[in-house]
């Protein structure tokens, strides 16, 4: 068919050319026209979820004895094709739409009782499966949008996010473990400060995720509740009682997760808290990767004139006039990404605030931003993971010989010297270009096996040591 032949369609506000194969329908044809505004358009997450909403609606609505088991199969079956995925070029409505995200969930509607129509052997556009009276059932946009929402990030955080951390926590484990008897200097103010081990610094890294992996479980239980059920202002108004809680089961079923009815609709519609707080987790878990990632290309910085304490991976060519140069590309990608995640945190903040009265008005730029976020940190750290750290190595000499140079190798002398001697002898150690070692020798500070004993690197490790 061509793609320039047209049908009408009607909705309430009259006749609408649509496209002749396009699934959608005259609502979603005129946010189409309202909405030119950026190209973006709701992420695969959100569209399956509104796919599986769908499918448990009709097959509870049948349940109930309340829609035709004809229809109701035939809706069941479109909508777990937009589950799936096939219909994703059909959802062709902005992000930046009706606050509401009705133009979203009419789209929705739409694609289904077309498919569905067909399915019966109905042409599409026939009306036979109606999109409002037959889809929409029960519901209304109102409680629809900020379910999938729901549905969609706490699935993504369950299912993307945390196996990813949970990789990068191994991972990083893994090489504090490796790097354990390599002793290095530490740094604090980006000055040199007290010895550490190079596996003591990753176990800090590591300790970063595993915290991250609290905090997306938090994120997760908090996107639990769902506002389902109570259709247009919280009421359940047009809806059966046992509507809500029957559909719900079935999104668990559907979605191996663990939801429940909110406990107060009119919060769950009004406000989007859940969703404010998920979002913070997630620029928290932003944090922790950017200081990752951060001391990472620091600790790489090199090769001949940085700090050199580790090699980083080669993925490819760093630029296009320095032959053989070589850049923490993963790193930056990985900080980058993070940069993302906190502005869209400003992004989901500010729409969380506009709850007025019985909705929020901002729920389809909160649900592109709180996705996008989940999305970005879980590949971020997969990447982060495969293509940077399990490649490190460490640079066990150039290590050994910072810390030997480090005037803070004088710390350890101060509880037997006094401060401002140790202090002194920094001094001077720094202005001759003499280690604390040479110099102290040199002035019989202290017995040479004492001296040596105190500046051992390993043992400034361990905690406890005067």
């Amino acid at each position: 068919m061509s793609e320039t032949a047209y049908r009408i369609e009607k909705d309430s506000m009259g006749e609408m050319e649509v496209p002749a194969w396009a699934y959608w329908g005259a609502s979603t044809q005129r946010a189409v026209l309202n909405f030119p505004v950026s190209g973006l358009r709701l992420p695969r997450a959100m569209i399956r979820a509104l796919g599986w909403i769908k499918q448990a609606a009709a097959e509870t609505n049948v349940a109930l004895g309340l829609l035709d088991e004809e229809r109701g199969r035939a809706i069941a079956q479109a909508a777990g094709e937009v589950a799936e995925g096939r219909w994703d070029d059909h959802f062709v409505v902005d992000v930046f739409q009706t606050g509401s995200g009705t133009s979203t969930n009419m789209n929705a509607n739409e694609v289904i009782a077309n498919r569905a129509s067909e399915i019966l052997g109905h042409p599409i556009g026939s009306r036979y499966v109606h999109p409002n009276d037959h889809v929409n059932m029960g519901q209304s946009s109102n409680d629809v949008i900020p379910t999938a929402i729901y549905v969609a990030a706490a699935e993504a955080v369950e299912k993307r996010l945390l196996p990813a951390l949970h990789e990068l926590a191994d991972g990083l484990w893994s090489k504090s473990r490796e790097f354990d008897d390599i002793v290095k200097i530490g740094r604090t103010h980006l000055q040199d400060a007290t010895p550490i081990r190079l596996g003591q610094e990753f176990s800090g890294y590591a300790s970063q995720v595993d915290h991250a992996i609290r905090r997306a479980e938090l994120a997760r239980d908090a996107l639990s509740e769902l506002a389902l059920g109570g259709t247009a202002v919280g009421t359940g108004i047009n809806m059966h009682p046992e509507f809500a809680k029957r559909v719900i089961d079935r999104l668990n079923e559907l979605t191996g997760m663990r939801f429940r009815e909110a406990a107060n609709h009119f919060e769950a519609q009004a406000a989007k808290d859940g969703a404010v707080e998920a979002s913070g987790e997630m620029k928290t878990v932003a944090v922790s990767l950017m200081k990752i990632a951060n001391d990472i290309r620091w600790l790489g910085s090199g090769p001949r004139c940085g700090i050199g304490e580790i090699e980083i991976p080669a993925v490819q060519p760093g630029s296009s006039i320095m032959p053989g140069k070589v850049n923490p590309v993963i790193a930056e990608s990985v900080m980058m990404a993070a940069a993302q995640v906190m502005g869209n945190d400003l992004t989901v903040t500010l729409a969380g605030q506009h709850g007025n009265f019985e909705l929020n008005v901002m729920m389809p730029v909160l649900a592109y931003n709180l996705l996008q976020s989940i999305e970005i940190l879980a590949a971020s750290c997969r990447n982060l993971n495969e293509k940077l750290v399990a490649g490190l190595k460490a640079n066990r000499e150039r290590c050994e010989s910072l810390v030997e140079q480090s005037l803070a190798m004088v710390t350890v002398l101060a509880p037997r010297i006094g401060y401002d001697r140790a202090a002194e002898i920094a001094h001077e150690a720094y202005t001759s270009g003499k280690t604390v070692r040479q110099l102290c020798l040199e002035r019989n500070v202290l017995p040479p096996d004492e001296l040596n004993e105190l500046l051992d690197p390993m043992s400034q490790t361990v905690p406890g040591r005067r």
